[in-house]
């Protein structure tokens, strides 16, 4: 018999509906495998039990009343930099002061509002500003399925908690792929939503909040909840009715485009291509009308944003008294530094790469209902690495297929695809038409249905 950790969501409500199965023991199941598995993946901050224990006991006390919330007694994380009431949020560095948050952040607090069972924070890397679990502040994340290699991130710790079990529903923030790489590399469900669908504090450009999952359908529940309006994001979309959980598609006569060639960055490795080409011929076959989308980015569009990037990171650690910038991750320190003295001129024209980008994944993805390609080019890699390359002159060759979704504001979902013969997950992107999440979701159940069977998790599996 599965152990309640390893149900999904869809599942769990069942369960308690049922009454053959309480919030309390799968509280305590989540909090079991924590304890048999957080040594060894360090996935986890502020890791609360007991308060996970008596918001389980109040969940199962509205279920006896039959009077559940949409997520009561569902457990599961939210990334350390989604701001939590009492908890300090690092934001994944040890140069940063600990104080308590005042209030929830509008994706917390749409959870806990739905019954949702917060067990405990994810780690992260200083800033965000890594596809990996390096940070000065957190232990290093490892990645479940091999605890050699990365998690990936910047929603390290999410990816590790989704795929150990730590519970079905977890959260991560995306800027250039930081929900979708360590899904992929994980082997979870991983949506980027439509930029504004999900409001988030602070917001930024291309900057969004989302769910990590092990189903789609789970996805959508989170999605239910958490795109609900919050005043508090000056740049979050007008409300919108969705029924997220309508997620039957007939894939016959879509338009899918099929990209294997980003433009530049680190090549498609063997075994990630032939997994994506077969998505595609697996599409096909059920009807799909699946051709060659083009490559499109290009060198200026992302040394580009770099520059941008990292005269940002420096504007803030830069300002740091010196005590503090020897605290900093020292890759994000080197990386940083090289935004320091840029001119305004060269930062500006970084910053409209921004709006190159966009326009050239529109154009790129305007004849087509959906976009298939690898959510990264290479399986994970070593833990101990900040990228694939780890070189802070080169840090985002490995971003070439997330990146512009974030910057189209385009949604886009990492689904599992395959596994390597050494055991490593492989992920499929599907990235939608603007605004179309719930499209997304629809053709990553349609893949769920279509793909071959994929090995049980590593700590399902024992």
């Amino acid at each position: 018999m599965s152990s309640p950790a390893d149900l999904s969501a869809a599942e769990l409500l069942d369960a308690y509906r049922a009454r053959t199965l309480s919030p309390v023991e799968a509280v305590a199941a989540v909090i079991t495998r924590i304890e048999q598995w957080e040594p060894r993946i360090s996935a986890l901050y502020a890791y609360d039990p007991e308060a996970a224990m008596r918001a389980a006991k109040e969940s199962e006390a509205r279920w006896m009343k039959g009077e559940p919330l949409p997520l009561d007694g569902v457990p599961g994380t939210i990334k350390e930099n989604i701001a939590t009431k009492g908890t300090p949020m690092p934001i994944g560095t040890a140069a940063r002061d600990l104080s308590p948050m005042v209030e929830d952040a509008p994706v917390a607090a749409r959870l806990g509002e739905a019954g949702f069972v917060m067990v405990a924070k994810t780690t992260m890397p200083d800033y965000g500003m890594l596809s990996s679990g390096l940070s000065s502040f957190h232990d290093l994340a490892r990645n479940p399925w091999d605890i050699t290699k990365n998690s990936g991130g910047s929603s390290a710790g999410a990816g590790a908690a989704g795929a150990a079990g730590y519970g079905p529903l977890h959260v991560g923030t995306d800027i250039g792929g930081s929900i979708r790489l360590p899904a992929g590399w994980c082997g979870l469900v991983g949506l980027k939503p439509s930029f504004g669908r999900v409001p988030i504090d602070p917001s930024y450009y291309g900057r969004v909040a989302g769910p990590m999952t092990r189903t789609v359908t789970d996805a959508a529940l989170m999605m239910r909840e958490i795109a609900k309006p919050d005043a508090r994001d000056g740049m979050s979309l007008p409300p919108q009715e969705i029924d997220w959980l309508s997620l039957d598609l007939d894939v016959k006569g879509l338009r899918i485009g099929l990209q294997l060639d980003p433009g530049i960055g680190i090549p498609v490795e063997p075994e990630t291509k032939a997994a994506i080409e077969a998505a595609g011929k697996a599409f096909a076959a059920a009807g799909a009308i699946v051709e060659k989308a083009p490559a499109f980015m290009t060198r200026a569009m992302l040394d580009g944003l770099d520059d941008f990037w990292s005269q940002r990171a420096w504007a803030d650690i830069g300002a740091l008294s010196p005590d503090k910038q020897a605290k900093v991750l020292p890759y994000i320190f080197a990386w940083a530094k090289r935004g320091d003295g840029l001119s305004g001129e060269r930062v500006y024209r970084g910053m409209s790469q921004m709006l190159a980008i966009k326009d050239a994944a529109l154009r790129q993805s305007a004849p087509f209902d959906f976009v298939l390609s690898p959510v990264a080019p290479v399986p994970s890699y070593a833990a101990e690495l900040a990228s694939p390359l780890h070189d802070p002159d080169r840090p985002f060759e490995h971003i070439v297929f997330t990146l512009p979704a974030n910057m189209s504001d385009q949604p886009s979902i990492a689904v599992p695809a395959a596994m390597t013969a050494g055991g490593l997950p492989i992920g499929l992107q599907i990235t939608g038409r603007r605004f179309d999440d719930l499209g997304v979701l629809r053709l990553a159940r349609a893949w769920e249905r279509l793909r071959p069977p994929l090995p049980a998790y590593p700590a399902a599996a024992g």
